[in-house]
């Protein structure tokens, strides 16, 4: 199945952050449900990231997973990623990245608001991040759009995929479910478990599909 056929049905997404096992976790959390493993590490040189990034890939395919990137065409291309999440508005154009990329590469978008996030799909997204939906260690309380940012995403019946993201716990994971949200984006909640496997089949059992 293809990568972009396989996002129809994505409902957990993992995005990572640097740590020594990485590797190891994320192949427990794929086989645990994680449909979409992004790599994110904004202080790591790119040539650095790419034989991580290979592994990841690796991992992703065995099982099923997509694999993608944070922010950066040039990696993306480099390691044939299945697609890039471009967080910033004012980043290069969904347009442009397929350019660059090829045609079948997914692209996300993150999105803050109803309006970014219709915007990020008229421009032809393939899925979003929104969010944040509670306050986390790099989103203080007034950046946040809480459960009714969910909730308007969830009644505008956006026809892509969508990704709750930010603060997203074991303990917060029901709420957000149950405003709305199609899927989640998660850092912590699975990587700092101790049974990421185990994490990440909770967390899909929160979400429809």
């Amino acid at each position: 199945m293809k990568a972009r056929e396989s996002l129809r049905d994505a409902r957990l997404l993992l995005v990572t952050d640097p740590r020594p096992d990485l590797t190891s976790r994320v192949r427990a959390a794929v086989r645990g449900g994680v449909d979409v493993v992004q790599l994110r590490d904004k202080h790591a040189p790119r040539e650095e990231l790419v034989p991580l990034a290979a592994e990841l890939r690796e991992i992703c395919e065995s099982e099923g997973a997509i694999f993608t990137v944070n922010d950066d065409v040039k990696l993306a291309r480099i390691t044939g990623a299945a697609g890039i999440h471009l967080v910033g508005q004012e980043d290069t154009g969904t347009r442009d990245v397929r350019a660059l990329l090829g045609p079948d590469t997914i692209v996300g978008r993150s999105a803050g608001t109803l309006v970014e996030a219709m915007e990020a799909l008229r421009e032809g997204a393939d899925y979003l991040g929104i969010g944040a939906v509670y306050a986390t260690p790099t989103k203080p309380e007034g950046d946040v759009g809480g459960l009714r940012l969910v909730q308007e995403i969830s009644r505008a019946n956006f026809p892509i995929p969508w990704f709750a993201i930010g603060g997203v716990t074991m303990q917060t994971a029901p709420e957000v479910a149950a405003a709305g949200a199609s899927g989640f984006a998660v850092v912590r909640a699975i990587l700092d478990a101790e049974d990421p496997e185990a994490a990440a089949r909770e967390m899909r059992s929160h979400l429809a599909g």
